[in-house]
Parts: C-alpha cells; structure tokens; sequence
C-alpha cells in the first residue's frame, strides 16, 4: 500500500498501516504468528459519528487458506444464536461448507462457540446434508448449499434450511442440473440431527426450481415460520412469493403462499430474504438486470410493488446479481449488500468490498451518509482485479444487546478458489431491545 506508513513488531508478528477509504478511518492489524487452528488474523476497526448506531465495526478473520500449504478454503459460513434455558450466555452454532469452484461446495458442516464467537469448535458433518447418489442418473450427486441454520424457540430446535444442487465429478453439472428444491435437517435440543428432508410444494409454478437459498426468515409467537420462494418452471423469469410455513420440531410444511412479484429479466427474482422491524415485514431480492429490489408487508404474504433500491436523494444502486441481507436494531433496520463503484469497476459482479447502509422504512431508500464499508477490497478493483477475494454470501447474526456479526467467506476463483472466512462484530451504540426477537418471540 503506498504512501502509508507501515510498522513491524517483530515480537509479535505484527504489520500495522493505516490507510483512508473514502472518509472512513480505517486501521488493520495484520497478525502473523496466532495460535490454534486461526493462522490469520486482521482487525479492521471504523470510526464512526458518535451519534450513529454503528459505533464501531472490528473484522476477525476466522479461517484462511492463502499460502502454498494445501488447505480447504471454507465458505457460507452462517450463525444462530442458541439461548440457554439455565441462563447461561447463549452458544452460536455455525454452518459453513467448502467451496471448491463456482456453486462447487462440499458436504455441510457445523462448529460451536461459547466464547462469543471469538473460537469454534472443530467443523463436524452434518450426515443428514451429505452427497448422495441420484438414482437413475449415475454418477449424478444430490449435494446441499446455501445453508441457513435459525433456532426456533417453540420446539427448542436449530432448523438448517437449504437447497438440493446436483454435482458431476468435481464440478457443478450444468448440462443435467435437476429440478431444484429446498432441503433442510433439524438439531434437536439434545444435540442430534434428523434426517435430510424435503420442503414439499407440488405447485407447477415450482416444477423448475422452488427455493428459499441463503434467505433470511421470520419466527412468529406460534411457531410459524415466515419466508420467501424464488421460483419458476423454467429456468429464467423467476417469482419471489412470501410463504408461511408450520414447524414442529421435526417436519416444516407449507400452509400459503402469497401472490408473487415478478421481473421478466434473465432469471428473474432470486435469493429473496425477509426481516420484520415495528409492524412490518420487510423483502430485499436479488435480481440480474444491475438492481436490487425490496418491499414492505403486513403480513409476510401479500407485499407491495416491489422498488429498486436507491439513495435518498434519487440514484439508483447499480448491484450485478448479488444478495442483500437485512441488519436489525431495535431503533433502526439496515442493509448489508455490494454494489458498482468507480473503485471496483472490474472486480466480477462488484462483489468487494462489503458495505452497510441504514435504510428508511418510511420512505423506503438507503440513507447514503450512514454507508460504511464492512470489509474492504484486498487489493485494486481497477488494475487487479483477479486479486480481489469475491464476497456476495453472507449472513447476519444478532449475537447480543450491543452487538450483531456479519459472518463472509471471500474467495479467488482464479487462484484455486483459495480464500478467507469472516467475522466482522458491528458494535451498537445504543442497547439492541429486540436482539433476539426472531429467535424466541414477535
């Protein structure tokens, strides 16, 4: 990075530069030598107006796989919060798989952490979301990807939410890629995990690809499940429906789907996640015609026009088919995404660095002054952009009064898929009241 000053530790293995990003401060510890399983760590930390809720937002790198040595490189990495009924602090639980090329993941596993997310288990399978063989159709496997795993407190469960994706050899099959549907396993309050089972809809509307992948979802008091389909018979032009859904604590099954919102552009309406903040539900949806789009709802089933996202003073967001997810505060609700800027021009799909902006549910846009980068770009979107880590799957977790994560794995396709995975803590500055509203009451 030059022009900057860069001072070296060498007791503690140490590089320290401070740098600018657009008006934002940032300061990135480097560490060399950590011990344990985390061979890598930087800190990010932002200096943010006093008066904001985001008082401060510090980046652990959990996992990384970017030296000569041979190691996997994890992705998807998704949390929940686990409440303690003796009153103890709560334990997350993360799902995470390997990522070996484009939509080329390896089987899903899980890790703990009763340390506030600082350290985590060993990655164990989960067995139920494993590979297998598709009948009919040798050498054809049935993976899982896009994993969410959210605790539901009404049966004191950890439902693990995904989608079926078919494999041939070492890469995803396009040429015989399956009708699509969700697939999801239960943990159950004494640590076991059910067997893989299928969410079932037999509407045609479905019959190409029905799915709520990588979707953020609602608990309601009674033990419903609201969230929301990408669907379609056929591969392009797909609908994003609101679905409410019963859970058991074993078996998740569909009792309405509202009417859908639609775009005739490439694919459609994807990745669609839902969030409630006050007394509405709030729809933010991937697209592939440069925008992204969201809505608001009573209900969780019958939404607005939907609009494209867009600054308050009128400029559209230019976002190129990557997610967004919601960020939950009890005085605020906002957007994590990535989008086109003049320093990310050439990056694939401008997909760094990671950025976080408060949204406005009255007027319904992004408030511009309170962006911040979460994560930035490893290196320059414009001349080198193959050295740039992709990020666009993500998660949000809210893991305490004062604190929510933003959990990421980064990847370089071009450089055997080698990457890191993410932690970054946005500390509040006021107490989040509702923190656990999704995972234990309305």
């Amino acid at each position: 990075m030059s022009g900057q000053a860069v001072r070296y530790c060498p007791h503690l293995g140490l590089v320290m530069f401070p740098s600018y990003l657009n008006r934002y401060h940032w300061q990135i510890r480097h560490l060399i030598n950590i011990p344990y399983a985390l061979s890598l760590m930087w800190m990010t930390e932002t200096a943010l107006v006093a008066e904001d809720l985001l008082e401060s937002i510090t980046v652990q790198t959990l996992h990384q796989n970017l030296g000569d040595t041979e190691k996997e490189t994890w992705f998807h990495p998704k949390a929940c919060l686990i409440p303690d009924r003796k009153g103890s602090s709560p334990v997350a639980l993360m799902t995470k798989q390997v990522i070996g090329g484009s939509d080329y993941f390896g089987p899903v596993h899980w890790s703990i952490s009763n340390d506030q997310g600082r350290t985590w288990s060993e990655a164990t399978p989960i067995p139920a979301l494993d590979r297998k063989p598709v009948k009919a159709h040798e050498g054809l496997m049935a993976g899982v990807c896009d994993v969410v795993p959210e605790y539901h407190a009404a049966t004191d469960t950890v439902l693990a939410l995904g989608q079926v994706v078919f494999y041939r050899g070492t890469r995803f099959s396009g040429n015989d890629q399956l009708a699509r549907y969700p697939v999801y396993a239960v943990r159950r309050s004494d640590g076991t995990w059910s067997k893989r089972r299928i969410l079932e809809w037999s509407d045609p509307r479905g019959s190409f690809i029905y799915s709520n992948n990588c979707g953020q979802r609602w608990n309601l008091p009674n033990g419903d499940i609201l969230l929301a389909f990408t669907f379609g018979p056929e591969s392009n032009h797909r609908s994003v429906a609101g679905v409410l859904c019963s859970f058991d604590g074993e078996f998740l099954k569909i009792k309405r789907v509202g009417p859908p919102l639609k775009l005739a552009h490439q694919r459609g309406l994807l990745e669609p996640s839902i969030t409630r903040f006050q007394d509405k539900f709030y729809l933010t949806i991937r697209a592939e015609d440069d925008r992204g789009y969201q809505s608001v709802s009573k209900d969780g089933l019958h939404w607005q026009d939907k609009q494209p996202w867009r600054w308050d003073d009128g400029e559209l967001l230019t976002m190129s088919s990557t997610q967004q997810h919601w960020m939950r505060h009890s005085d605020g609700l906002f957007l994590v995404y990535t989008r086109k800027t003049e320093k990310n021009i050439n990056v694939i799909r401008w997909r760094a660095p990671l950025y976080v902006a408060r949204f406005d549910t009255e007027k319904r846009h992004l408030i511009r002054e309170t962006e911040r980068i979460v994560i930035p770009m490893s290196d320059d979107g414009i001349s080198q952009p193959d050295q740039v880590a992709l990020m666009g799957n993500f998660h949000i977790t809210n893991a305490s009064a004062r604190e929510s994560w933003i959990t990421v794995g980064d990847w370089l396709p071009r450089q055997e898929a080698r990457g890191r995975m993410h932690l970054a803590r946005i500390q509040w500055s006021s107490p989040n009241q509702g923190w656990l509203l999704n995972k234990q009451e309305n």
